[in-house]
């Protein structure tokens, strides 16, 4: 079969089983996310080789954690400070030139933990507010990625000249990522007509975030690859790579836009 056809299919089969599980229910969400979770600590571990038994062990006592702890705010803010460290911390290595050191198996399991886990613990707490399940919020958020990546890679592909992160990911331009960035605020902005529980303001705010947090996580992800010396971290989806690969972006994003929330909450 044709890759392009393979990877449109792909593409189609991983957004309908998405958008679906999360409008069915909240278990239904629950347990598409916390298998996307298992898949990408594989991936994760493939990538840093580390452990796999250990590093299993650790996501199940998150999921265990997420599916039974109260959803208090004190609990989330510590989840969020955490995950922040670690999202800092990979935000300014990227900036490093060369490789990372050599990680010892206590920091691989350090960022195994504030890189993908706990990420996925936010992102499965973020459709929630106290006991009410809100999809529609976690559907909004990957359109806005999903609108990101499609005019970035077009615009990018089309009018890109001036390199993003060469060293790290040679094809990203920054005029892809204006022309991303623009778009997915114009879908930010459409969002809020259809989803009207929350202002066009806050949509465009936490698309922003999504857009710049996102490209950021895209290229830390792409750094482990690199250092990796593999193209994608899996290959569970034709055409497009690991589990991983598709959602770089939204797990390192959501503990800003988590964040972004609290500060909205508290603030109104």
């Amino acid at each position: 079969m044709n890759e392009s056809v393979t990877r449109t299919l792909s593409g189609i089969v991983y957004i309908i089983l998405l958008i679906a599980s999360t409008l069915y229910s909240e278990i239904s969400f629950l347990v598409l996310f916390g298998l996307f979770m298992l898949l990408s600590v594989l991936e994760f571990c493939n990538l840093v080789s580390f452990n796999k038994l250990h590093a299993l062990l650790l996501a199940a006592l998150f999921i265990i954690y997420t599916l039974f702890a109260k959803n208090n705010l004190g609990n989330n803010i510590t989840i969020n400070l955490a995950t922040l460290i670690i999202s800092v911390t990979l935000i300014l290595d990227l900036f490093k030139n060369g490789a990372s050191g050599q990680r010892n198996d206590t920091a691989k399991a350090v960022l195994l933990i504030g890189y993908v886990i706990l990420p996925f613990v936010l992102l499965a707490k973020y459709p929630f507010k106290g006991a009410e399940y809100n999809p529609y919020l976690i559907i909004g958020a990957f359109v806005i990625i999903w609108t990101n990546d499609t005019f970035a890679y077009i615009i990018g592909k089309t009018m890109g000249r001036t390199k993003l992160f060469e060293r790290i990911s040679p094809k990203k331009t920054i005029e892809g990522f204006l022309g991303g960035l623009i778009f997915a605020l114009i879908g930010s902005y459409i969002l809020s007509i259809f989803y009207n529980f929350q202002s066009a303001a806050v949509w465009m705010g936490a698309g922003t975030i999504l857009v710049i947090f996102g490209t950021l996580g895209d290229l830390v992800e792409s750094k482990f690859k690199r250092v990796a010396g593999v193209k994608d971290s899996g290959n569970i989806m034709p055409g497009h790579g690991g589990i991983l690969d598709r959602l770089d972006s939204i797990i390192f994003a959501i503990p800003f836009l988590f964040l972004y929330y609290q500060i909205i909450n508290y603030v109104s």
